[in-house]
């Protein structure tokens, strides 16, 4: 992605996304509280509706931060939800015939045609998992058990008499608040309405206490990953076309600093140093803590998908089985590695890879010529040729 169109048009359709939900919120609220000024458009909007779109514009604000949140992440419903909910707090914002609300509308307005131009860059697909599919169903099954129900039975309950009393009776019991406003009336005759209200209770604490596990496991487990310098399920779904950094050791700090220095290039490090890993978390820095010798962890970061595959910690031996299991699982894949022991260079070429560099060597010469007057940077660039020259010819059988 280029940068320009990066910043310009995608980040941006994010943070007015994010603004036009706050601004949502704010003048819902504003004209729930009483606190809106009125506009040109006041004398033409019923007040029962200004504050019932109040109401509804708060609703959608939150939403629209979930959405946002979405977008984010690249997600194709993300867009979608938001391409619903742009025109709605446009025309919420006009029925609130508020001054406070008019931004709002101005800003939804604004949104859209940045949000229509970028629609192909939110293509990341969204599947629920069983899990998730049974809460939700749970949720639902729950909440309609009680509303139902409680409608159903309307003559044994003080205080409800249509499907919103019922609604807001069962949402209220699922909560354990009990305001006491609603409750089963007294006497023999109530006793079904007693024995409903307690199954709804047990079925509706029960099916909030699954949907918030399945909502707040994620976010938990996000946390651990960070505290213990390990991706997240997402930041790995997102590795694509990247490069992948194998240990740990005296260059790898260089070695990122090269790649943050290429603007959209995308990499990971798989170490098996925890404290390492950890370090790199804090710095943002995508990590995977693990073998990266192992099967599993080059398969978990996608290296089928990789573009190359930078080899550099201070074991030559084990820099030798994360080459062969690289090249195993990626026969494509351009491998670059550095070895510490100049002796075994023909050792991971034969283990398959691509270029190998010995940064001692090169090392020793550049500082022997700039000793006798030559400029650090030609003797650099001299000696790279060398080196890969080097490489070569001790990969050739002529020159053992």
């Amino acid at each position: 992605m280029e940068l320009t169109r990066d910043w310009v048009t995608v980040r941006a359709s994010i943070a007015l996304t994010f603004a036009v939900a706050i601004l949502s919120i704010l003048a819902g609220l504003a004209q729930i509280g009483g606190l809106g000024v009125d506009g040109p458009l006041s004398p033409y909007v019923l007040d029962v509706v200004r504050q019932t779109v109040g109401f509804t514009g708060t609703i959608t604000g939150f939403a629209m931060l979930g959405s946002g949140f979405a977008l984010k992440n690249g997600y194709r419903v993300g867009w979608y939800s938001t391409a619903v909910l742009l025109p709605l707090t446009a025309i919420q914002g006009l029925m609130q015939a508020s001054v406070l609300s008019f931004p709002l509308v101005a800003l939804s307005v604004l949104s859209l045609p940045a949000l229509l131009y970028n629609r192909k860059r939110f293509d990341r697909s969204y599947s629920p998992s069983p899990t998730q599919l049974a809460a939700g169903a749970a949720l639902v099954s729950a909440i309609s058990y009680g509303t139902v129900g409680s409608y159903a039975l309307r003559d044994q309950f003080e205080g409800v008499e249509t499907i919103v009393d019922a609604f807001y009776f069962t949402v209220v019991t699922a909560s354990t608040v009990g305001y006491g406003d609603v409750h089963p009336a007294s006497g023999p005759e109530s006793d079904i309405a007693q024995l409903f209200v307690l199954s709804s209770l047990v079925m509706n604490v029960a099916a909030f206490a699954v949907a918030l596990g399945v909502l707040l496991t994620p976010a938990i487990e996000a946390q651990l990953s960070k505290a213990l310098g390990k991706m997240t399920d997402k930041q790995i779904d997102l590795l694509d076309d990247h490069v992948l950094v194998l240990g740990y050791g005296d260059l790898t700090e260089p070695i990122l600093e090269e790649l943050d220095a290429r603007d959209g290039t995308e990499y990971a490090v798989v170490t098996t140093d925890e404290n390492a890993a950890r370090r790199l978390n804090d710095r943002e820095i995508p990590v995977f803590t693990a073998d990266p010798s192992d099967v599993d962890p080059l398969e978990r970061v996608n290296i089928e998908g990789a573009r190359a595959v930078v080899v550099a910690t201070n074991d030559d031996a084990r820099d030798a089985l994360a080459i062969l299991t690289a090249r195993q699982l990626n026969p494509n894949v351009r491998i670059v590695a550095a070895v510490t022991q100049r002796e075994n260079v023909n050792k991971l070429r034969r283990a398959g890879a691509d270029q190998v560099i010995s940064p001692a060597t090169l090392g020793g010469h550049i500082l022997i010529d700039c000793a006798f007057g030559a400029d650090s940077d030609d003797a650099t660039t001299d000696l790279l040729g060398d080196a890969i020259d080097d490489v070569e010819d001790l990969d050739d059988p002529a020159a053992d």
